[in-house]
């Protein structure tokens, strides 16, 4: 006999599963996995529908052995193992990737491959661009435009301030009834602006270290949350880069959404949009209907270059 359960924590070596019952139990995994044609450094995450065999009922503890198929994934490049994937999370209903301009800054190359790797399993994005009650009016209207680019390709995007209450009935609206994964670099204010809508989960939060303006890491493992009937959270570790792994250079463009509606007016089919004659994306970015961060952003990835903007 066997129990089904969703997989709520990694610690790693352990995983939190839970059961249509709302019992958590402590499973580890049975013996080695290997998900065919995928390296990663972690065989299971967080979202995950796993199959385990209850070990102790004292204890409290199961051993999984078998993890049932994917709908989608976002991963990222291991920083740990060469050649290797870092799954973030699995079984996605949408992804949120909060955005700062400043406070720390986020970086557009770093808001452009989050979404790459999102599109890559079609899974649905919005933008929150937050503590906006910090921006001057200088900074109020780049966002302004910034935000404007983003949705005019297809992205919806939010402003929000946890500290001023600004944009949190939206915010609150958006995660309902969804799992959701929370990203963006460490002290973005995921965790303040969950704590707003959700303060009994009381997530730790930290303040921005003065050193490079950069935040401390409060999250240790990725962990769902539950913030209202049906409606969960994947809260991940801040991240600093986000590495593209799985992704050719002849298809990068299809995730561009503004790239993929000029597929097919290229000169060249096989057009990689760099230095080709009658490319119709170079076209696009020389009359701005092609917006020259994103395809700056293009480019760093066809450069590969670690994949650490």
């Amino acid at each position: 006999m066997y129990n089904t359960g969703l997989v709520v924590r990694s610690t790693g070596s352990w995983y939190e599963v839970l059961t249509t019952d709302k019992h958590i139990w402590q499973c580890r995994l049975k013996g080695k996995f290997k998900i065919k044609g995928l390296k990663t450094s972690n065989p299971i995450a967080v979202g995950d529908k796993v199959k385990f065999e209850v070990e102790d009922v004292i204890e409290n503890t199961g051993i999984i052995f078998e993890i049932e198929p994917r709908e989608n994934y976002i991963i990222r490049k291991s920083v740990h193992k060469t050649g290797h994937g870092h799954i973030l999370a699995a079984n996605l209903d949408q992804a949120v990737i909060i955005v700062t301009l400043n406070y720390p800054r986020t970086s557009l190359g770093f808001l452009d491959r989050f979404l790459v790797s999102a599109e890559s399993f079609r899974i649905p994005v919005t933008i929150v661009f937050n503590k906006v009650d910090l921006l001057s009016e200088e900074e109020k209207d780049y966002l302004a435009d910034l935000a404007a680019m983003y949705e005019a390709i297809g992205y919806p995007c939010v402003f929000t301030s946890a500290v001023q209450n600004i944009g949190i009935a939206e915010f609150s609206h958006l995660l309902s009834g969804k799992i959701t994964l929370l990203s963006g670099h460490s002290g973005v204010g995921k965790s303040s602006l969950v704590n707003v809508i959700a303060p009994d989960l009381d997530l730790k939060t930290s303040a921005i270290s003065d050193f490079a303006n950069k935040g401390v890491h409060t999250t240790t493992f990725a962990t769902m949350f539950e913030i209202a009937e049906d409606s969960y959270i994947i809260d991940t570790p801040g991240i600093k880069e986000l590495g593209l792994i799985d992704i050719e250079p002849s298809e990068l463009s299809h995730f561009f959404p503004e790239m993929r509606a000029k597929l097919g007016d290229c000169k060249f089919h096989n057009c990689k949009h760099l230095n080709e004659p009658h490319c119709a994306v170079l076209e696009a970015v020389a009359t701005g209907e092609i917006a020259e961060s994103r395809y700056m952003s293009y480019l760093s990835m066809m450069d590969n270059d670690d994949n650490r903007r």
